[in-house]
């Protein structure tokens, strides 16, 4: 009985799920030095209760669905797991880059590991408010921007938001999204790089807790750390 316990014990603490790894509720990565947080409400993206914040609440949390890989097919979304509360991390080694739609400058598309292969339209899943198809993907570009740009890493967002505030972040952190299927120049121009340009790995962890969706970078040294983890609040 005693070694059954202590195997069940090991079991819940830490478990593989295909080639990703469920941390249990860790945050900070071993041997790691968080370099920058930050954090928005979701609540607060439109007026608060309204459908437009509402619609750019799904649209933010789809496009993180499909970082995550929990969303393959646009057209059989599944909503209730899109919306649960998670915590997903993914890691740039050293030269590595992150786009935040694929159709990318020319001068970081070799360097692109992570990125997402859709064009925010309805055909993928993302919401009309009214106003633009997938509408508050710029804020959830704009809120890795400015963790990436306090953390001191290659940050570029060649078109600015500057047309229009985004709430709870500067100004000079909006960063406009746009993808169209075959015009690779416009969306290239109007898309979010990072791209490690330290000596070690970086670690970007998103947790999102049912209301506020918050962005960490940490430097970190563990090799064995799978690159991509996420895990869910239950």
């Amino acid at each position: 009985m005693k070694y059954l316990k202590n195997t069940l014990l090991t079991a819940s603490g830490l478990l593989f799920v295909g080639n990703s790894l469920l941390f249990g509720g860790l945050s900070q990565p071993a041997n790691a030095e968080q370099l920058a947080s930050r954090s928005i409400s979701l609540e607060n993206r439109a007026m608060p209760g309204s459908f437009m914040n509402d619609v750019m609440r799904d649209n933010i949390l789809l496009t993180i669905g499909y970082m995550r890989g929990i969303v393959i097919d646009g057209q059989n979304v599944d909503w209730e797991a899109v919306r649960k509360s998670f915590t997903y991390s993914f890691e740039l080694k050293p030269n590595e880059a992150y786009s935040f739609q694929k159709d990318a400058l020319s001068e970081y598309e070799a360097d692109i590991v992570k990125t997402i292969d859709v064009n925010f339209a309805g055909q993928n899943g993302f919401k009309h408010d009214g106003y633009l198809m997938g509408d508050g993907v710029c804020h959830l570009a704009s809120l890795f921007y400015w963790a990436a740009v306090d953390a001191k890493i290659d940050a570029f967002a060649p078109t600015n938001h500057d047309f229009m505030a985004i709430p709870e972040v500067p100004r000079e952190y909006g960063v406009s999204i746009y993808s169209t299927p075959g015009e690779k120049n416009a969306n290239a121009q109007q898309n979010l790089y990072i791209r490690n340009n330290t000596n070690s790995t970086l670690k970007f962890e998103i947790k999102y807790d049912g209301k506020n969706l918050e962005t960490k970078v940490f430097k970190t040294e563990n090799k064995k750390q799978n690159s991509e983890a996420f895990s869910e609040v239950i």
